[in-house]
Formats: C-alpha cells, sequence, structure tokens
C-alpha cells in the first residue's frame, strides 16, 4: 500500500489492504457503474474522509451586512481537510480518480459548536493503464453523476478536481423605520440584495480561483447551495461547487441524444 496515507485511523490500513486484494466497493448504482467502466474506468473501492471540526466565534454587528471571515475560513479548512483525507485513501490504492463525490456536514448533540465534515466517492482507475491524475500529481475528484460522467469523456473532457468557494455572510437586520418605510409597497431592498449579491460572488470568485490552480478550461455542475447551519437565519454560508475539467487533445464524435437517453434510462 503506498505510503500517501499519513494521518488516517488505523482500521483504514486493514481496509484498503482488502481493497488492494481484488474485492473492490462502490456506492455507484448499477447504470452508473456499468457507465464508468463504458468511460474506461473500472472501481477499486469506496473511500472516504472525515473532519471534525470546532468553528470560533466571531462578533456581527446587528445592522451591519457583512462577511465572517473566521466563519468562512473554518468551514472551507474542515472541507478541505476531509476531502484531502479521501484522495489519501485513493491514492492508497493506486486511483486516477474519486467519481460521485459527496460532501456533507453533520451535527452532534456533544458539540454545540462543532461540525462532521465528511467526504465520500467511488475511487476508480484508468483500465489502460495511462495515469488520469491531475495537474497536481493527485488523483482527479468529480461529485458527476455515473451517467454525466460518462457523457463528459465522450466529449473529450476530463475532469480534474471538484472545486468550491465558500462565503459566511451576515445580513443586517432591518430596523423599525425601514420596514414601515416599504410596508404595503412593492419596491427592491438594496442592502439585502447588494448583501446577497456580494456573498454570492465571493463564493463563486473563489471557486473559479481553484479551477484555476488546476489549469482547468471550465466548470461543469456547478451548484449555489444556502445553509445557515447552526447560525440563525441572518447568517447564511453561500457555497459554490462543480467540477473543474480539461479538455483533452484527441478528436471524438460525440454521441447522439437518443443513445443518451437510452443509456440514462
Amino acid at each position: 500500500m503506498s505510503d500517501t496515507v499519513n494521518d488516517l485511523p488505523e482500521a483504514t490500513g486493514h481496509r484498503l489492504a482488502e481493497l488492494e486484494h481484488g474485492l473492490f466497493t462502490s456506492d455507484l448504482s448499477v447504470n452508473e457503474f456499468l457507465l464508468v467502466k463504458e468511460a474506461g474506468f473500472h472501481p477499486v473501492g469506496f473511500v472516504m474522509g472525515s473532519s471534525i471540526y470546532h468553528t470560533g466565534i466571531q462578533t456581527r454587528k446587528w445592522s451591519q451586512s457583512q462577511e465572517l471571515t473566521k466563519l468562512t475560513e473554518a468551514m472551507y479548512n474542515a472541507r478541505e481537510l476531509a476531502m484531502t483525507r479521501m484522495e489519501e485513501e485513493a491514492a492508497a490504492l493506486g486511483a486516477d480518480g474519486v467519481v460521485g463525490v459527496r460532501l456533507d456536514v453533520n451535527y452532534y448533540e456533544w458539540g454545540k459548536d462543532a461540525a462532521e465534515f465528511i467526504a465520500v466517492g467511488t475511487a476508480v482507475k484508468a483500465e489502460d493503464g495511462v495515469s488520469r491524475r491531475n495537474k497536481l500529481g493527485k488523483p482527479f475528484t468529480s461529485d458527476l453523476s455515473g451517467q454525466d460522467f460518462w457523457t463528459l469523456a465522450q466529449t473529450g473532457y476530463a475532469p480534474q478536481g471538484l472545486v468550491m468557494g465558500t462565503c459566511v455572510y451576515h445580513i443586517a437586520h432591518r430596523g423599525l423605520g425601514q420596514a414601515l418605510s416599504t410596508t404595503g409597497q412593492n419596491v427592491e431592498l438594496p442592502n439585502f440584495t447588494q448583501a446577497l449579491y456580494e456573498a454570492r460572488e465571493l463564493a463563486m470568485t473563489r471557486m473559479q480561483d481553484e479551477s484555476a490552480q488546476l489549469g482547468a478550461t471550465g466548470i461543469v455542475g456547478v451548484r449555489l447551495e444556502e445553509k445557515s447551519h447552526q447560525w440563525g437565519s441572518h447568517t447564511i454560508e453561500f457555497l459554490a461547487i462543480g467540477t473543474a475539467v480539461t479538455k483533452g487533445t484527441e478528436s471524438v464524435t460525440l454521441p447522439t441524444p437518443t443513445t443518451i437517453i437510452s443509456l440514462d434510462n
């Protein structure tokens, strides 16, 4: 087994050792499993990473919209730790990448200011023996479904990494005078508009910055998620996430729409 695993639980070594002797595990559906095989990869094992992270306290002004940089940093670092450990498991299996990646956040009663960040997916290896690792020499990661992963391969694009940007933002409360001044009127609320706009822009920009580090030419499957977690309704995390891709040099023949539909079904 590779020596890239450095801070994983002891039991992980035993589980990964079993996977190196022919057994594989996967959270892909049967259809997704088939399509990943059709794309030229075979699963080598279900991999995961976890980080239980304590988020610090950051004061905020009731009437001021602002990014809460300490919370932003905590949410980003915790996910990065989970993702890195998942990648370490994949590297230990000699995988080229991880497909179907899911990122979850769990809260427990015993940790009011702590949360567990989990990254899971199926490690895969190219069947032609040619490395498909990314520019940084790490297994690529992607949250695309098996169907979308197959379709991406048919277009000549290759995933480089699951990229993300986050911004935890405090949305200012409206004063009584502000609320009364708009009662019964159709009118834009510029303070709220600007705050939400800026928070999303920060998350999107940071996601694109990660993509640039991988030398990607685009990001597919972008999602913008918004969650208040345990902070209350006026503090929101804006998370931008997608799969960074690069265009291959080989010419490809795109599949017909009817072929894609029949495989999805």
